[in-house]
């Protein structure tokens, strides 16, 4: 998992990569992820369009179709949502407050853990399930006709859930000599989803050190755990 520079973006940091040359750039780079990568692995890649003269930049699409003759497979796309993102305006838009997270594999078959991810419920499953009606035990179908439906009882009995690809996720400036870090949670939450204790974890470009110290505190808690269990019997 891994967060490279944004094209044209803090310059004073990264040099700046123009986004006409930005697929030109990232390709060697991804071919030797690609030659390191274990068959049943996953590459998360964390990136943004920026607007250029008023209009969103493709050089992110551009990578994205690069990739897949490069021979990616694009499997899925995560969104994060910053849930702290200042209030903000332009003149033809309003301020991001999201970021692309490209998923991307060399099988169709790769490791993936969906339980260790899993979120409760919620409280709403409190009221919303005691009393359920003829309708909620059975698929109703959308009264819009959009083909989509829903049977309310498949939720009985369930503590925990699957998360949707959405992560809302606050920003973090924990790191103030480093323009641009991630929350440990966002690397924390691909490790727990793709790998498991022994697995390798890569960054190639580090920047702050965010994904090492997230798989370091996953491993930590791992031997916390096991030295819980080995005390207690």
């Amino acid at each position: 998992m891994t967060s490279p520079p944004y094209s044209d973006q803090r310059k004073n940091t990264y040099g700046g990569i123009k986004a006409e040359h930005y697929v030109e750039w990232f390709l060697p780079i991804s071919a030797e992820l690609k030659r390191v990568l274990k068959p049943s692995g996953t590459f998360i890649l964390n990136i943004k369009e920026k607007v250029i003269n008023g209009e969103r930049s493709t050089y992110v699409l551009e990578l994205i179709l690069a990739l897949r003759k490069q021979g990616w497979l694009w499997t899925e796309e995560f969104i994060w949502n910053k849930k702290n993102c200042f209030p903000g305006k332009w003149p033809n838009r309003f301020r991001d407050s999201w970021e692309r997270l490209l998923q991307f594999n060399l099988n169709r078959s790769f490791a993936m853990y969906q339980d260790a991810v899993m979120v409760p419920i919620g409280s709403w499953a409190n009221t919303r399930l005691k009393n359920l009606s003829e309708t909620d035990q059975r698929r109703d179908n959308a009264k819009n006709n959009s083909g989509f439906g829903k049977n309310v009882s498949n939720w009985l009995g369930k503590e925990y859930v699957y998360p949707t690809n959405v992560l809302t996720l606050a920003t973090e400036c924990y790191n103030k000599s480093h323009s641009a870090v991630y929350p440990k949670e966002l690397p924390e939450w691909f490790i727990k989803l793709f790998t498991q204790e022994h697995d390798v974890v890569l960054d190639p470009f580090v920047g702050s050190g965010t994904t090492m110290f997230a798989a370091e505190a996953l491993i930590d808690h791992q031997l916390a755990s096991i030295s819980y269990r080995i005390i207690s019997r």
